[in-house]
C-alpha cells in the first residue's frame, strides 16, 4: 500500500464547522428519515443504484407539491446531485459564517460551467448505522457526476462497507481497530459500543473525511478516538485490540496501485493474506476480528486450502464465509466498470486483456469474496472452517458469527464422552424437509429424493440426514435423556450395537457423534449448558 498526496484537509477548524453544519442538517430535515420522506422508497432505491435522473425528478415534484421542502431539496441538490448554486443561494442555506468556513475547507469550489456559482466538491449523506443517525463525508459519488474516480478517491457508504457492518457485532467492547478506515464507516458501526477506537489509513484524504464523519457523530458518551496515518499495521505496532474491523483494498489484480481505496500493491490476493496475518498478531486474548476479503481459487489450490494456509498453526479459530464466487471475466469486467471506464474504449479493452492474462498465468479459475471472522484462543491448535454461504439472508450476520464462536468454544471444551453425555435441544424454527420426486422407475407415485433438516433463520444451513439420525435428533430434549441414552434406546429398538464397526470402519456411535458436532457447529441443535 503506497501513500498519496493529500488533496483536501477539510480545513483546520472542522471541530467548529462540522457540528454547525450538522445542526443545519437536523433543522432542515436532511437526515435519513427526512430523505426517505422526500424521495419515497422507490426513489431511494434509485439513489442507491446511482440513478440521479429519478432523484432529480422526485425532488422537483415534491417541491412543487410542498414548497416548505425547499431547504431539504437544496441539500440533496448540493451534496448528492452535485448541482451548482449561486453564492447568495448558498448563503441563504448555510448562513454567511458557515459558508465562509466550508469554502475555506475546500468543500465548495467554483463551478466549471459558471465560475460565479459554486458546487460541493464532496458528498455528505445521512445514514442510520447501529440505530443512530450519522452523516458520512466522502468524495463525490462517481455515479452522480461525470468524472472518472482518481487515484485518491475516497468512497462513501457502499455495498462492501454495508456487508461488513452487517457482519460485525456491536456488543460492548474495549479497544477497537478500524484498519483502512476510509471515510469512517466502520468506526461509526463501533461508535456506541467501543470504549476506544483507533482508525488508521495510509491515505491522508481518507483520514480527513473520517475525522469529519466522526465529528458529525453524536458526541455524548462517544468513545476515545485516535486517527492515525500509516500503512497496514504500522501505526499500531505492538498494540493489541479486543475487536478489529477491516475493509481493506482487496481487489485481486496485478501488484499496482491505480486507486488507493481498492488496490493494495500486492499480487492477486496478497492484501487479504496480509490483513489476516496482521489481525491475528494484534488480537488480544479472546479478541475477535471481522474482515472483508477476496481470494483466488486456482487449479492447484482450492480457495479453502489457500485461505486456511494464511492462519497461524496455533491460537485462533476462524470462520471464512464465501458469499460469492465469480469467473475471471465477470470479476475483471465489474472492476473495469467500477473505474467508470467505457468498455468499448481501446484502453479499457487493453487493460481487460492484461488483467485476464495475469489471471491465466496464475492458474486462477475463480475469485471468491466474503467475510473472515477470527477469534484469539490462546495457545490451542488453530481451527479454520471455510465454507460457501451463497444463500440470501434476511437476518444480520453478526449475531450468527458471535453465536458461532460460542458454539465452537463449547465444542472445543468437549471430549468424545462428554459430547455423548450432554443434553441438547432442537433449534427453534428448525425444519424437517422430506423431499419426494416422481418415481420414474415404476412410472407412478413418488420416491424420496432427500431427507434434510434446515434452519429457517440466519444462514439457513441445511444438512442431509437419514432416518436413523432423524429419530435420534427427535429424541433430544434439554431436560430429557442424554445423547448417549437416546442413542442406546434407538439401538435397542433396532437391534444394533452402537459401538460395532461397519465395513467402512466406523461405528454408529462415532457417526452420530460426528453428525452432532456438525449440527452444533451450524446451530441446528444447541447444547444445554
Amino acid at each position: 500500500m503506497t501513500s498519496s498526496q493529500d488533496h483536501t484537509t477539510l480545513g483546520d477548524d472542522a471541530e467548529r464547522w462540522v457540528p454547525a453544519l450538522v445542526a443545519r442538517f437536523r433543522a432542515d430535515g436532511y437526515d435519513s428519515d427526512g430523505l426517505l420522506d422526500l424521495l419515497g422508497p422507490t426513489t431511494m432505491a434509485t439513489l442507491h443504484r446511482g440513478e440521479p435522473g429519478a432523484v432529480r425528478y422526485r425532488c422537483a415534484r415534491r417541491l412543487r407539491e410542498d414548497p416548505s421542502l425547499k431547504r431539504r431539496v437544496q441539500w440533496v441538490r448540493l451534496l448528492i446531485l452535485g448541482d451548482s448554486m449561486a453564492s447568495d443561494e448558498l448563503v441563504a442555506l448555510l448562513g454567511e459564517e458557515l459558508t465562509a468556513d466550508v469554502r475555506a475547507a475546500t468543500i465548495l469550489r467554483p463551478s466549471p460551467e459558471d465560475p460565479s456559482s459554486l458546487q460541493a466538491g464532496i458528498d455528505i449523506r445521512p445514514h442510520i448505522i447501529d440505530g443512530a443517525q450519522h452523516w458520512v463525508f466522502s468524495d463525490r459519488d462517481a455515479s452522480f457526476t461525470r468524472h472518472v474516480p482518481g487515484r485518491d478517491h475516497v468512497l462513501g457508504v457502499g455495498a462492501a462497507s454495508l456487508s461488513l457492518l452487517d457482519a460485525t457485532p456491536t456488543t460492548p467492547t474495549g479497544r477497537v481497530l478500524d484498519l483502512g478506515c476510509g471515510s469512517g464507516i466502520q468506526t461509526l458501526g463501533q461508535w456506541r459500543c467501543a470504549r476506544e477506537i483507533v482508525a488508521t489509513d495510509v491515505h491522508p484524504p481518507a483520514l480527513a473525511f473520517a475525522r469529519a464523519t466522526c465529528l458529525a457523530a453524536p458526541q455524548e458518551d462517544a468513545p476515545s478516538l485516535s486517527v492515525r496515518c500509516g500503512s497496514w499495521f504500522e501505526p499500531v505496532a505492538g498494540e493489541l485490540f479486543d475487536r478489529i474491523v477491516a475493509n481493506p483494498p482487496f481487489v485481486v489484480a496485478t501488484p499496482t496501485v491505480g486507486h488507493v481505496y481498492r488496490d493494495s500493491g500486492f499480487d492477486l490476493d496478497g492484501a487479504t493474506e496480509r490483513v489476516i496475518q496482521g489481525a491475528c498478531e494484534h488480537l488480544a486474548e479472546d479478541g475477535q476480528a471481522f474482515l472483508l476479503g477476496a481470494w483466488v481459487d486456482t487449479e492447484s489450490t482450492p480457495w479453502q486450502q489457500r485461505v486456511a494456509s494464511w492462519m497461524p498453526e496455533q491460537g485462533v479459530t476462524a470462520w471464512v464465509i464465501q458469499r460469492d464466487l465469480v469467473d475471471p471475466e465477470l470479476y475483471v469486467g465489474t472492476w473495469i466498470a467500477d473505474e467508470g471506464l467505457d468498455v468499448r474504449d481501446p484502453a479499457a479493452q487493453q487493460r481487460t486483456q492484461e488483467w485476464l492474462e495475469h489471471f491465466e498465468r496464475a492458474g486462477v479459475r475463480g475469485i471468491g469474496m466474503g467475510i473472515i471472522a477470527i477469534e484469539r484462543i490462546g495457545d490451542a491448535p488453530s481451527e479454520v472452517l471455510a465454507e460457501d454461504l451463497p444463500q440470501g439472508m434476511s437476518d444480520p450476520l453478526a449475531p450468527e458469527i458471535e453465536e458461532y464462536f460460542e458454539r465452537v468454544r463449547w465444542l472445543r471444551e468437549q471430549t468424545p464422552d462428554s459430547l455423548l453425555d450432554a443434553r441438547y435441544r432442537l433449534r427453534p424454527g428448525l425444519a424437517k424437509e422430506d423431499i419426494a420426486l416422481p418415481d420414474e422407475e415404476s412410472g407412478m407415485g413418488f420416491q424420496r429424493a432427500t431427507l434434510r433438516i434446515t434452519r429457517t433463520d440466519g444462514p439457513r444451513f441445511s444438512h442431509e440426514i437419514d432416518e436413523a439420525l432423524l429419530s435420534i435428533l427427535s429424541g433430544l430434549h434439554p431436560q430429557g435423556m442424554t445423547l448417549r441414552d437416546v442413542l442406546q434406546l434407538w439401538a435397542t429398538v433396532h437391534g444394533v450395537d452402537p459401538q460395532a464397526r461397519s465395513p467402512e470402519g466406523s461405528s454408529v456411535e462415532e457417526d452420530v457423534r460426528a453428525a452432532v458436532v456438525d449440527c452444533v457447529r451450524h446451530g441446528m441443535i444447541l447444547p444445554e449448558v
